[in-house]
């Protein structure tokens, strides 16, 4: 176990708000364990970045420390979103600030059917997409609008997570492992949704093992080993660097 650093000589405050969408030097714990450790990367709007690394690299926890959920601890380091700084909000906060989270066990409610676990998203402000303009999107969840979402396909269950993000008014989209245990041509339907919703200006952050799949929907990369950052360059560097790859991607 690492041991905890003392963080009490470092400002806590930025001296301006980094453009758009930036991550700055966080440091994050479960507990006493050091799980992120100074992870930095700036993202563009409308832009897709595939973050990636190896299992237990950080890449979930450093999207949960975005999310300002409960855990991990954000010990150290800034968050801002179109020059709000996030590192003081609770998860509430964040969200209602534009950032949506989509897990990577789709967190579909039981009991409750695909319009109405669209429509619980939409119970507050800030209201997004119209469920008129999603059914646009994802014309399968409007033939099963009054299915329950429990008993879609995984497919069909990650495209209603990613719909009931878009059912809020949101600026960054982070997707923990979109991809898993889904069909290639249902991964095709989901990028090119991806790509959709980056034409509407929607800044995106995947994490994916299926890193090939990632790289070619992305604009840029970050690698993370060990909660840090070995890599921030484009998708395409990665794709042409094959020992960079097998070094920290196993691919």
């Amino acid at each position: 176990m690492n041991e905890r650093p003392d963080f009490s000589r470092f400002a806590n405050k930025a001296e301006t708000a980094p453009a758009y969408f930036s991550v700055w030097d966080i440091h994050a714990y479960y507990g006493e364990s050091y799980i992120v450790q100074g992870v930095s990367f700036t993202v563009h709007e409308g832009e897709i970045l595939a973050l990636l690394g190896r299992n237990g690299a950080g890449k979930t926890s450093t999207l949960r420390t975005i999310a300002r959920l409960a855990s991990p601890e954000l010990a150290r380091g800034e968050i801002w979103l179109d020059h709000q700084p996030l590192h003081n909000m609770t998860s509430h906060e964040a969200a209602q600030a534009g950032v949506a989270l989509v897990p990577e066990d789709r967190r579909i409610i039981q009991g409750l059917t695909v319009e109405e676990n669209l429509q619980l998203a939409q119970i507050a402000p800030p209201i997004g997409w119209s469920l008129e303009r999603i059914y646009d999107l994802f014309p399968r969840l409007g033939e099963r609008r009054k299915q329950e979402g429990t008993t879609l396909s995984g497919g069909e269950q990650q495209m209603l997570a990613i719909a009931r993000a878009l059912a809020r008014d949101i600026k960054v989209l982070l997707l923990d492992e979109p991809y898993e245990g889904l069909a290639p041509v249902i991964v095709d339907e989901i990028e090119k949704t991806l790509n959709l919703i980056k034409s509407q200006g929607i800044t995106t952050v995947i994490v994916e093992q299926n890193a090939l799949r990632a790289l070619d929907l992305a604009d840029r990369s970050v690698i993370l080993d060990t909660g840090q950052v070995v890599f921030d360059g484009t998708a395409q560097e990665v794709l042409e660097n094959e020992q960079l790859r097998a070094e920290y991607l196993a691919i």
